[in-house]
């Protein structure tokens, strides 16, 4: 069992709906633990520090955000899912179906309907690469 922390260069890109799209390069740590693989790493947004995890076992993947936004969005293949997101105005509920995850080295690759309070919000494709930071 490898626990060894890696430490690499994140390039994170969403695209909603295939229009709008949002990138985020960052560096975070990624490692093992028994047969999930994580990724952890912390972005600053004007509310202030985001600390995001994100965790990857066969078919299901976690995203866990703390800090200025929280945030808990699971997936698993082809179900939907019942997440929560949290804003200084209330928590809202949040709902994920999975229609595609994809997990390989230094490549993470979720396609997934969010809806949020009950409204479809749209298809979002979240791309995530990595890959060792070299010093």
């Amino acid at each position: 069992m490898d626990n060894t922390e890696i430490p690499v260069k994140i390039k994170v890109k969403t695209t909603i709906d295939r229009q709008e799209s949002f990138e985020l390069i960052t560096f975070g740590r990624y490692f093992q633990k028994g047969e999930a693989s994580f990724l952890k790493y912390e972005e600053v947004q004007e509310e202030g520090t985001v600390r995001t995890i994100v965790k990857l076992a066969g078919n299901e993947a976690l995203i866990l955000r703390g800090g200025a936004v929280k945030m808990r969005l699971p997936f698993e293949l082809n179900r939907v899912l019942r997440g929560s997101y949290e804003m200084p105005f209330g928590v809202f509920e949040t709902m994920t179906l999975a229609k595609r995850i994809e997990h390989t080295e230094g490549r993470i690759d979720i396609l997934y309907d969010f809806t949020l309070q009950g409204e479809p919000a749209g298809t979002y494709h979240l791309e995530i690469t990595f890959q060792e930071e070299r010093k």
